[in-house]
């Protein structure tokens, strides 16, 4: 790899982390829930790349960031869908006292 091409990765990398960040902070409430629906899906295709890395066992480095990689989307993707859930019950029994 060309320092060039690791410099440039590094600031789309840090680049894409600022605008995430500011993006994912001004959201309203209202929108968590379809908002955390796309993010459960971009975690779904790092789980795909995550396996291709690691299931490629090129070196043991790669093999072991690879797995550790499954294991964050999987976690990420598991509480979305637990938060979700729970965000939209307690919308639901909002609804039903009035």
């Amino acid at each position: 790899m060309h320092s060039v091409d690791f410099w440039s990765m590094t600031f789309v990398f840090m680049l894409a982390a600022f605008v995430g960040f500011d993006v994912i902070r001004n959201v309203s409430r209202l929108l968590h829930t379809p908002l955390m629906s796309l993010t459960n899906a971009i975690s779904a295709i790092a789980v795909v790349g995550s396996i291709i890395i690691a299931g490629e066992q090129k070196t043991t480095l790669s093999t072991v960031l690879g797995t550790i990689a499954v294991a964050a989307s999987v976690t990420n993707i598991v509480s979305g869908f637990l938060i979700t859930d729970r965000m939209l019950k307690m919308f639901h029994q909002q609804g039903q006292k009035r």
